[in-house]
């Protein structure tokens, strides 16, 4: 209660006409906003408005990273977890550049980020001044929109537009250029927040004709199979979406990025799809007659092979995004609209339904992938820990409520696999752009969103390496985030690639690690490492009843295989167990 009112007298603050520079008028629009926390590295083009920063130290945070793309990534961290827009800011040139994975994470991911960068003073543009770089045409394939700043009088209204596009429709990222003389320039501040902009429209109307078709099909549905995406969560329709599902009885996967919309545990949850995914939904996705997509985009990781994916069901799409229907596959309806919405009206045109027969078909195909892989997984007799066994841990500990952010590789499909989802928000990875070093400095910008959850960090000794220099942004912030690496001293997923297609050539993919407990320490951060089973339970429970943060290297086998497996080009239902 306490922060919306501050926001609002802050909005009502800036409703009055007053003269201030350019960079003291972009904190005060990051205040109209209700921005509270940034993540940010300074430099020479952006440091008039880290001047005012230091004014306004009582009222906005920000975080110090090691590095621009660190900055990038916690902002994401902070927008998976809030459902507010994620801020980063960094200078020109190399600062700004090294935003732009960041910034192709969170466009691909749909998550709602501003990014601000300083540039060269405007009569400089184009002659290749030192850290010059055209951020702005680097960036517009990446970013939902973008906009150079050459006069101070732009900022307030650039800067609402800015961030109603980043958080309205499918969110993504926004990037907003400023010029040194713009920041230093004085003008006539009004803040006044955005509402629309001409030509853009967030959500498309649903036809009410395309939502009754859309029930027709799944009434009359003898195999019905729901998958749900981040559209979901995004459009924060999981009651409604739980409400769909229980009445029509239908069984509902997820993509990576969807899992945590309903609980891992509940009867109707049937597992993941994809590449990675459950045995039973993947097969039986060439088996349904009737594939309802909610909120997900069809990514080639779920599909597989387009030319043998789901041709004998018909193909209904809820989605906000028009440009994701009939792009990868073909619909027979699609209903636009936001998920909440849609769902929510889709509700009392659906039979109560079971589907009893039906689902038992995924409870038979479960009992093969659990006695075939969960099992050896999750509860191995051989002398090695694996990386099933540290998640299940984590789970007992939790019970089931961290939110789980973890990197990209072979850990980060045991993580979605096996990490029990309780609450709404607690999957945060990088899905499609797969950027190893994500984890870490998401982490922290989760865990300083939502202080109040426990955050813990799952990482291959690979990807933790890419932004280990965040550690001592931990330190510095005191951030209690839990990371655990999980160390099998292998690039694990291109080794089990190189394994399994390429006659087991591991080339360039083995590593020779260094001290991970003692760069930790060096950090003032708690931390051991575990190699035998014996002490995995005390040592995960030391991490979670640790006040502060604290790291664990899990010493696993070095060529566990993450199985089900769908290679590359395969049909669905072409899974490998083993």
């Amino acid at each position: 209660m306490k922060e919306t009112q501050t926001i609002k007298n802050n909005t009502k603050n800036t409703e009055t006409t007053e003269r201030i520079s350019g960079s003291e008028a972009v904190i005060k629009c990051l205040l109209a906003e209700g921005v509270d926390i940034l993540y940010g590295y300074p430099g020479g083009a952006i440091m008039p408005v880290y001047d005012e920063l230091y004014k306004y130290q009582d009222k906005i945070h920000h975080v110090l990273t090691r590095h621009e793309q660190g900055a990038a990534h916690a902002a994401q961290g902070y927008a998976r977890i809030s459902g507010k827009v994620g801020v980063a800011i960094a200078t020109s040139g190399p600062g700004a550049t090294n935003l732009i994975t960041g910034i192709a994470d969170a466009q691909i991911d749909s998550t709602p980020m501003v990014c601000i960068t300083g540039q060269v003073g405007s009569h400089l543009l184009g002659s290749d001044a030192f850290q010059e770089t055209d951020i702005v045409g680097i960036s517009t394939p990446v970013t939902k929109w973008n906009h150079q700043i050459t006069r101070a009088s732009e900022i307030p209204e650039v800067f609402a537009k800015a961030f109603y596009i980043a958080k309205s429709g499918r969110p993504g990222p926004v990037l907003i250029d400023i010029t040194k003389d713009a920041q230093f320039e004085e003008f006539d501040f009004k803040y006044k927040k955005c509402k629309g902009v001409r030509s853009y429209k967030p959500v498309p109307d649903t036809d009410e004709n395309s939502l009754k078709a859309a029930a027709e099909l799944i009434n009359n549905a003898k195999k019905p199979l729901i998958v749900w995406g981040q559209g979901v969560i995004l459009g924060k329709a999981e009651e409604e979406f739980k409400a769909v599902i229980e009445k029509a009885g239908i069984p509902s996967a997820w993509t990576i990025l969807g899992a945590s919309a309903i609980s891992t545990s509940h009867p109707l949850n049937v597992g993941m799809v994809g590449m990675h995914g459950n045995y039973g939904p993947n097969v039986l996705t060439n088996e349904c007659d009737v594939l309802i997509a909610i909120g997900m985009r069809f990514d080639d990781r779920v599909t597989g092979n387009l030319a043998t994916y789901a041709k004998q069901a018909k193909i209904v799409h809820f989605e906000i995004d028009p440009a994701e229907v009939d792009k990868n596959v073909k619909t027979d309806i699609a209903v636009l609209g936001d998920a909440k919405s849609s769902l929510k009206n889709l509700l009392p045109l659906l039979n109560t339904n079971s589907h009893k027969d039906w689902h038992q078909k995924f409870k038979d195909l479960y009992k093969i992938e659990y006695d075939k892989v969960i099992k050896n997984d999750l509860n191995p007799t051989k002398e090695g820990l694996t990386m099933g066994e540290v998640l299940k841990e984590i789970n007992i500990q939790t019970k089931g409520e961290a939110a789980i952010v973890s990197d990209v590789g072979q850990h980060q499909m045991i993580a979605c696999r096996y990490a029990d989802f309780n609450v709404s928000k607690s999957n945060i990875t990088s899905g499609g752009l797969g950027t190893m070093g994500f984890a870490l400095p998401a982490a922290i910008g989760a865990k300083m969103a939502a202080p109040e959850r426990e955050v813990v960090m799952i990482a291959g000794d690979g990807g933790y390496q890419m932004n280990i220099q965040e550690l001592g942004t931990i330190f510095q912030q005191k951030v209690p985030v839990k990371i655990v690496v999980l160390n099998n001293e292998f690039l694990g997923m291109v080794r089990q690639w190189q394994q399994l297609f390429f006659d087991k050539r591991y080339a360039s993919t083995e590593m020779v690690n260094p001290d991970f407990v003692a760069i930790a320490k060096g950090y003032h951060i708690d931390a051991q490492k575990v190699s035998e089973r014996k002490d995995l339970k005390a040592a995960v429970k030391e991490m979670i009843d640790c006040e502060g943060p604290y790291f664990l290297e899990v010493r696993v086998e070095k060529e566990d295989n993450v199985f089900p497996m769908i290679p590359t080009g395969a049909s669905v239902s072409d899974i490998r167990l083993e």
